[in-house]
């Protein structure tokens, strides 16, 4: 399985809505359809509050070990994937890279192939024994809540995240760069993908657009 992302909804007309509440003050401008001036004005003074005004959501895949990460940015709402309720079926499968001796957050992509078929077919050994043992764990009744601890970190989850577009802007500039974990930043890239086609005067203020469609990769390429 490979990780995405997927639109599920955003506020129409966003742009257009946030332009409008900032010009609350100005009542006789506030259907004026230059709003690109606007945007880049309170983008380049730090006005961040009024692109609190639209929100979007999409639907990220991705496995419970990347899955926390994301869930760290409190500013959104989320729903996840209930494996209490609903009983798991995927793994993903990853790439290993070294560990960076400079940085404990860091790991670098130099692997040989030996290595790196290695790495995967350790993970489909060990999802194909954790995945028998959850079965059996079923099947003998074991309620969901408690056979899903024995499926390992790579096992797939899905997870609605919510928020609104000033979050965005936060997580995109913050995920998609350099010192976050390689397929936690590919996920946000995609975010950025997404972000700059819904919301192209935006994106065009923060200098995304152009860097979004030369820099992200597809989500499951080698980092």
């Amino acid at each position: 399985m490979k990780e995405s992302v997927r639109l599920i909804s955003i506020t129409p007309k966003a742009e257009e809505t946030i332009a409008y509440c900032a010009r609350v003050s100005n009542p006789e401008n506030q259907e004026n359809p230059e709003i690109s001036k606007l945007l880049r004005h309170c983008i380049k003074n730090g006005h961040w509050s009024i692109f609190e005004q639209a929100n979007m959501v999409l639907e990220i895949t991705t496995s419970r070990g990347i899955a926390p990460q994301i869930l760290r940015h409190r500013s959104f709402s989320f729903q996840e994937f209930s494996q209490r309720y609903a009983a798991s079926s995927s793994m993903m499968s990853y790439e290993a890279r070294r560990q960076d001796t400079k940085n404990r957050q860091n790991s670098v992509d130099d692997f040989d192939t030996t290595t790196k078929d290695w790495f995967v077919q350790a993970q489909d050994e060990i999802w194909k024994l954790a995945y028998a043992r959850y079965q059996e764990a079923l099947e003998k009744g074991i309620a969901k809540e408690c056979a899903r601890f024995l499926l390992p970190l790579n096992t797939q989850t899905t997870l609605y995240m919510n928020g609104t577009i000033r979050s965005w802007l936060h997580y995109i500039e913050l995920r998609s760069g350099h010192g976050t974990q390689a397929e936690h930043m590919l996920i946000a890239r995609e975010c950025k993908k997404i972000f700059c086609e819904q919301m192209p005067l935006t994106a065009a203020a923060m200098g995304w657009s152009a860097e979004a469609r030369a820099s992200a990769p597809e989500l499951g390429a080698s980092v």
